[in-house]
């Protein structure tokens, strides 16, 4: 049987005009601005200016990804179709794709089969802009640093300890360590300098972190791009550059309205990568789908010890939102590849590789219930060739830590292929009340609250913090940033630091490399393992497949 492409399934769809879609999610049209008939952002006073109570919020995260795929996207828009179909009045909040994904290995971020968002090429490409606006307010204030030193340098910047690097939205390996300002005095201080994708860029964690724009004009001005001689910090605002700045967000800083393939209205806003940032959409965007629907549905990026960790650790303690429930999405050939068995042989029944491979979906479901204390049900996609006695091994091994089990067919059958989903998402929400606790409190010291990460969720010894990272937590425990949550860079595809460590891997200990601020968006970043912040693309790159025609038709984006 030939299935469709995402994109055939999305170009079938005849969406509905953004104004009904709008009407749908309870928001005037005096707060929408128009971007053709199918997209808008929406004006920030709507926040201020509605009455109407939060919402539930539902979280959806997954295990530890494998290249099976896990589809916690897809669940997402299909759960919340599947919210609608039940009679809820429901809102999904999501990212913006990276177009380094989009044109890289991974795809884009709109969804899959019949559970996706659209205009799903509109979403994957340029979308209304955001991300391009974040690389130039990214850029100004490399600019403005490198500008500062050339005009004579007056704060005293040591050129060996600027932290600031350019960015732009694309996969280019060839731009991650470059010397620049060659050419001469007039031409700039030569220097080594690097780039980072957009999406690793601190603005981008600032940008989805930020409450107002008075809020992300007092973020950007605290970020940090460097150390004087003396190795005092120099900030954005002591370049004066965070107005400018700000000038160049505040209309990327308005959350967009779009729609399901199904009409639900979805606010998709900000997209921050979860193994390098905090991976979650912004903050004003949730809080704009939680005024609007009864229920709004989000999710985080990776696996729950990564994108839920950081939702709950960082995004919720600094917005001060709780979750009312978490669905976790697991897939039986994922788990059946954390127990060793090769892609090419998912396809087979294999009751021993599950058994190996499901304490990964243990682990995570235990962290959701017993560290966070909230309530959580698997979501398990079905592919057509998983068996009843692996789905049945499953929800045994779910009902053991008092957990529920639910199918989901929604990549095949949409909102239908949820429905089950969405009655046990309402039946936590009504009858389990949990009581949200963080990993970690405030007043630990840095080290304390990794070792607190590392120990309760990813089920590590301990952590091993080398020489250098230990001076680097003195001085920004020294500067007044303990107080900050710690924002964990590591692999997404092990709960170690290690990425061949698969399943739910015992007496290990998580080694820090790195560690710095990022003082505008308010935590402090931990390196652990080989991370990118600027990947490369693959031998043969989805943007080979990608083309238009003459009527402006594009082919080949997924």
């Amino acid at each position: 049987m030939a299935y469709l492409s995402d994109i055939e399934i999305a170009q079938q769809c005849k969406p509905e005009h953004i104004k009904e879609i709008a009407k749908r999610a309870h928001v005037d049209e005096k707060y929408i601005e128009q971007y053709g008939n199918y997209k808008a952002k929406v004006d920030l006073s709507l926040l201020s200016e509605t009455q109407k109570e939060n919402g539930k919020l539902i979280l959806v995260t997954a295990i530890t990804p494998t290249p099976a795929g896990e589809g916690k996207t897809t669940t997402t828009i299909g759960l919340a179709d599947g919210l609608r179909k039940i009679g809820k009045d429901v809102t999904v909040a999501l990212r913006e794709p990276s177009l380094g994904p989009v044109f890289g290995v991974k795809g884009g971020a709109a969804g899959g089969g019949y559970a996706q968002v659209v205009p799903m090429e509109d979403i994957n490409l340029h979308f209304t802009g955001d991300f391009h606006a974040i690389g130039a307010a990214n850029n100004l204030l490399a600019a403005m640093l490198d500008n500062h030193i050339q005009q004579g340098n007056a704060l005293g910047i040591d050129v060996k300890k600027i932290t600031w690097k350019r960015c732009v939205d694309m996969n280019d390996r060839q731009l991650r360590f470059v010397v620049d300002g060659l050419g001469g005095k007039v031409n700039g201080t030569p220097r080594e300098d690097g780039f980072d994708i957009t999406v690793a860029s601190e603005i981008m964690a600032v940008f989805c972190l930020a409450t107002s724009i008075s809020d992300l004009k007092e973020r950007l001005s605290r970020i940090i791009v460097g150390y004087t001689y003396d190795d005092k910090p120099v900030t954005a605002g002591d370049l004066n550059a965070h107005g400018a700045m700000t000038a160049l967000l505040k209309d990327a800083l308005k959350p967009n309205l779009v729609q399901t393939l199904e009409g639900t209205p979805a606010f998709v806003h900000g997209g921050p990568f979860a193994n390098i940032a905090h991976g979650c959409n912004s903050v004003m965007a949730t809080q704009m789908a939680l005024k609007m629907g009864d229920y709004t549905v989000t999710e985080a990026g990776f696996g729950a010890d990564l994108g839920a960790e950081k939702f709950l650790d960082i995004k919720c303690r600094m917005a001060g939102l709780t979750p009312d429930a978490v669905v976790i999405v697991a897939t039986v050939r994922a788990l059946k590849m954390h127990g060793g068995l090769d892609k090419k042989e998912l396809a087979t029944e294999d009751l021993t590789a599950l058994e190996k491979g499901i304490p990964n979906l243990l682990r995570h479901v235990s962290n959701i219930k017993n560290v966070y204390k909230l309530p959580c049900v698997v979501a398990v996609n079905r592919f057509p060739t998983d068996t009843d006695n692996e789905i049945d091994f499953i929800i045994k091994k779910c009902n053991e830590l008092g957990v529920n089990t639910v199918l989901s067919t929604v990549w095949a059958d949409g909102g239908n292929g949820g429905i089950e989903l969405a009655k046990e998402v309402v039946r936590l929400c009504e009858e389990e009340k949990g009581n949200f606790t963080f990993s970690y409190e405030d007043n630990l010291t840095l080290t304390e609250k990794i070792e607190a990460v590392v120990k309760k969720v990813y089920g590590g010894n301990g952590i091993n913090v080398m020489a250098n990272a230990k001076k680097q937590i003195a001085q920004l425990e020294e500067l007044g940033f303990s107080k900050c949550p710690v924002c964990i860079a590591k692999t997404q595809y092990s709960f170690s630091d290690d990425p061949t460590k698969l399943g739910a891997p015992e007496d290990f200990t998580v080694t820090v490399k790195n560690v710095k601020v990022s003082a505008g968006a308010g935590f402090v970043v931990v390196l652990t393992g080989d991370i990118m912040t600027m990947p490369g693309l693959p031998k043969k790159p989805a943007a080979e497949n990608i083309d238009v025609d003459a009527n402006g038709k594009i082919t080949g984006l997924f």
